[in-house]
């Protein structure tokens, strides 16, 4: 291998011949390789996370918690990961995300022909980059947010029920305190989010698949994908398996209105790896959105809300040209609403000088909407219209977004990364 040094992580479960015909290889300088030894995969997690650079990480298929977010993680850490099968896979580990695949019994030439056509000699600089388990289309996106009781659910009901007379919608539930599934009337929510994202973790499902995952409301006109039972659900799920369950979706349906909570803090913003993966719905859903719709009441305190959501969408690199300000509630009185507008406007170029936003959409307040909400009736097309003829005039303007492919993340020099 033309001198070249790898340092090789391995896990497999108990006894596997292959991790003991490795360690033979490599103290024997069969294999110029350091191979360290891992007896779970919670310490490929722990070493991966470290300083110390890894070429690649030999992963048993048959070992608990090999997977998308771990071949991710791996990739992430710029170390190929390379998994063991059996003379049948159990899976499709390359659409997973694996650099590539050994079979057993494992021999000396295949695996140094893996190592040197997918990992990295420590000494050398080399990128790679996760992609996405689909290459297909993507539908639209729009993602509904705003402050807690200012309507956003309704609003996300309401869109989806505007677009579903042209448009094959789904509607996501990404609230981590989902309501969705009450507010249809649904009775049993499975399945629902946790298992799509749940599914994603070891394969990618069908388009049949995904539409089984939603629920068809023949009365909306759209299918739903109900939200996370309990609000401490977000703890199973990763984000790399959020993403790719999002993508699935997207590539299933034309057309895809997401209700999500406006906190898209990750670690960056607050130092917590916890943090951005709690907030993996709603991060997801805002960076790839063609459209995000941010709800807010009147007021003075609606409109402080409005403005910190706006700046903190900012801040989170949403394009505000995309961004629609939606006051539910307002008022009837034309020299009231614009004062309002005026208001936004120069509080959002005291915040952010030379930003700027649309002109809030002003939806009068209905006060008839609960019997329609207890029978899991539609909602009037009324309550959407002005904010749907917005979200289309914007979607006609801009291209349509892709979603975000992970990537290597650049580290400042002196600086020793997640591990300081």
């Amino acid at each position: 291998m033309n001198g070249e040094h790898f340092v090789v992580l391995g896990v497999a479960r108990a006894r596997a011949e292959w991790l003991a015909a490795v360690g033979r290889w490599a103290t024997a300088s069969a294999l110029p390789i350091e191979f360290i030894r891992c007896v779970s995969v919670d310490e490929v997690r722990a070493r991966l996370a470290t300083d110390r650079r890894h070429s690649a990480v030999l992963l048993d298929e048959r070992c608990v918690g090999v997977d998308r977010d771990l071949l991710g993680t791996a990739r992430e850490a710029r170390c190929a990961p390379i998994v063991v099968c059996g003379s049948t896979p159990l899976r499709d580990w390359l659409e997973l995300g694996a650099a590539g695949i050994v079979t057993e019994p494992l021999d000396l030439g295949s695996l140094a022909a893996v190592l040197r056509d997918h990992a990295t000699p420590i000494d050398r600089g080399h990128r790679v980059v996760a992609t996405l388990p689909t290459d297909g289309t993507f539908g639209r996106l729009v993602t509904v947010t705003g402050a807690g009781g200012t309507g956003t659910s309704l609003m996300a009901m309401a869109l989806a029920g505007h677009f579903a007379t042209t448009e094959d919608v789904a509607l996501i539930d990404g609230a981590l305190d989902a309501d969705q599934a009450l507010l249809h009337d649904l009775g049993d929510v499975l399945p629902g989010l946790p298992e799509l994202v749940d599914a994603h973790r070891t394969s990618t499902p069908t388009s049949d698949e995904v539409r089984a995952a939603l629920w068809h409301c023949p009365d909306h006109g759209y299918d739903l994908l109900p939200g996370l039972r309990r609000h401490r659900d977000w703890a199973t799920m990763r984000r790399r398996n959020v993403a790719a369950a999002i993508a699935s979706v997207r590539s299933t349906y034309g057309f895809v209105v997401a209700d999500v909570d406006m906190d898209p803090e990750g670690e960056a913003d607050t130092g917590s790896v916890d943090v951005e993966d709690r907030n993996a719905l709603s991060r997801a859903l805002l960076d790839d959105a063609d459209v995000v719709v941010v709800t807010a009441r009147p007021g003075l305190s609606g409109v402080r809300r409005l403005l910190r959501n706006i700046v903190l969408l900012a801040e989170h690199d949403v394009d505000l040209d995309r961004v629609i300000p939606v006051i539910i509630g307002a008022p009837r009185s034309t020299a009231r609403r614009s004062e309002s507008t005026r208001a936004i406007a120069r509080l959002l170029e005291e915040c952010r000088p030379g930003s700027s936003v649309a002109t809030p959409v002003m939806v009068p307040i209905r006060r008839d909407l609960e019997p329609f909400l207890q029978d899991g009736a539609p909602l009037p097309p009324s309550v959407a219209g002005s904010v749907g003829a917005a979200v289309d005039l914007v979607l006609r303007t801009f291209a349509p977004r892709v979603p975000v492919r992970e990537g290597p993340v650049r580290i400042v020099p002196g600086h020793l990364g997640r591990t300081a």
